[in-house]
């Protein structure tokens, strides 16, 4: 894996110099209610495209098998 702390540390020391300034976001955590919102249409498309609702049953059922329920 690269080493990228450095190039970050030199990135960020050529815009103080340069004074631009530094950016700014909202630092933090989705709502997991949000991020479930974002994901699920994505989910549910890539279930219907590639058939995979038969799977996604089959391993679930197996998992639930081997947890003795």
């Amino acid at each position: 894996m690269a080493y990228t702390a450095p190039r970050t540390l030199v990135r960020t020391r050529e815009r103080e110099a340069h004074g631009a300034p530094l950016p700014t976001g909202r630092a933090g955590r989705r709502h997991p209610l949000v991020a479930t919102a974002m994901v699920l249409p994505l989910a549910a498309l890539l279930l219907y495209v590639f058939g995979g609702f038969e799977a996604v049953v089959t391993h679930a059922s197996s998992v639930g098998v081997m947890l003795g329920r």
